[in-house]
């Protein structure tokens, strides 16, 4: 079988759309990626997970924006087309909401298209409003209003849609899609990423680790208030903080103005997934400290699954499909979502070893037996080849 998944960013690298084309070329089928350009990559490009076909790079200024996965830009449709046809096809798989209008037109009804559905994405457009970062621009390309209308009129031509976790497909069947064709393909960890448990003993410092994109509505500065808080009572602890994101600066500021520097807290920047992982190997405790917003009530992140395979316990806001999973799981505890002394006090819970080991190895068995990619595996290779024609 002949797949085209379209990406809406460059590639290399994103983890799910990695995950995805690895699997599907691993189960013997052709993957050809369409990705946008703007780093100046080859038009083409051969790789484990499969054959990248990008878009031009526009070098001059703005150019950057005729390739912008907007719903209709000609150019996408244009790729996509020549793309599927140039590699006879059999399905296309879109990532989110961007870029599905294009693929259905660029189909024609030649070609299923599955959409990919990582995001509740018109929510994740509304907490760039609500966090005050939106800029003129996004009156178009970033409204929620017009997003959710799109999403709308999408998702009945889709074949089926993949999403990352159950909430997520429970808003997408409330929008009127019928259960058999929505499937959850979740951003789980293989097998082989859990590691041997290590030791910890009580007068070694708490290593508490964040990974993940620094922006308002993921809760990471009233994390910051509840390490000021550790602090303030005498905890010895050190908080690694990976990754970076639009509120980066004002993330660095804040930790600044509230006495927070190295050794205790360490910010680390963008790694690659490899070094990141290994950081979060090196601690105790993850965090997902995310709002309990409709965006983080209908999708999981990465982190949950990774902080589990890496042996950490975990302590997470109380947002949906995170507080469903470590309830079923046991693998943390959960904060009132943006209560910073609430998460302060389940993080001083973790000092006892005897909490924070069993937690851990609740987190492990529960990868090890069901929130591992193994088991999403094939759930997309039976969705995939449901949906391509014989």
């Amino acid at each position: 079988m002949r797949v085209l998944y379209v990406w809406d960013a460059d590639y290399p690298w994103d983890v799910r759309t990695e995950k995805i084309c690895l699997a599907l070329t691993q189960a013997g089928h052709d993957v050809v990626i369409a990705a946008r350009n703007r780093n100046g990559s080859p038009r083409r490009e051969v790789l484990p997970e499969g054959i990248v076909e990008r878009l031009p790079a526009f070098r001059f200024p703005a150019g950057s924006w005729l390739s912008f996965p907007a719903f209709f830009n000609p150019i996408w449709l244009r790729h996509l087309r020549r793309v599927a046809l140039r590699y006879r096809v059999d399905v296309i798989l879109v990532r989110d909401v961007p870029l599905a209008p294009a693929a259905l037109l660029a189909s024609r009804g030649q070609w299923p298209v599955v959409l990919d559905m990582a995001e509740n994405y018109p929510a994740m457009m509304a907490d760039i409003w609500t966090d005050g970062r939106a800029k003129l621009l996004d009156l178009l390309v970033r409204n929620p209003k017009i997003v959710a209308a799109v999403e709308r009129r999408t998702l009945p031509h889709a074949a089926h849609i993949i999403t990352v976790v159950e909430e997520s497909s429970d808003r997408v069947v409330r929008l009127g899609v019928p259960e058999e064709r929505v499937s959850v393909v979740s951003n789980t960890p293989p097998v082989n990423s859990v590691v041997a448990l290590g030791t910890r003993t009580p007068d070694e410092p708490l290593r508490i680790v964040y990974l993940g994109l620094m922006e308002e509505h993921r809760g990471v500065g009233e994390l910051l208030v509840a390490a000021h808080e550790l602090e303030t009572a005498g905890i010895d602890f050190v908080l690694d903080m990976v990754g970076d994101g639009r509120d980066y600066a004002d993330i660095r500021r804040r930790a600044t103005d509230l006495g927070l520097a190295a050794p205790r807290i360490v910010f680390h920047g963008r790694l690659p997934h490899r070094d990141a992982i290994a950081v979060l190997r090196r601690g105790h405790v993850g965090v997902v400290p995310h709002h309990a917003r409709e965006s983080w009530n209908t999708t999981i992140p990465n982190k949950l699954f990774d902080y589990m395979a890496a042996g950490l316990a975990v302590v997470s806001s109380d947002a949906a499909p995170a507080a469903r999973v470590i309830g079923e799981t046991g693998a943390g505890l959960l904060f009132r979502s943006g209560d910073a002394s609430d998460l302060s006090a389940k993080l001083r819970q973790m000092l006892n070893c005897e909490t924070w080991d069993r937690h851990r190895k609740s987190g492990q068995k529960a990868v090890l037996s069901r929130y591992n990619w193994e088991f999403d595996t094939r759930v997309l290779l039976d969705v995939v080849s449901r949906i391509a024609p014989t």
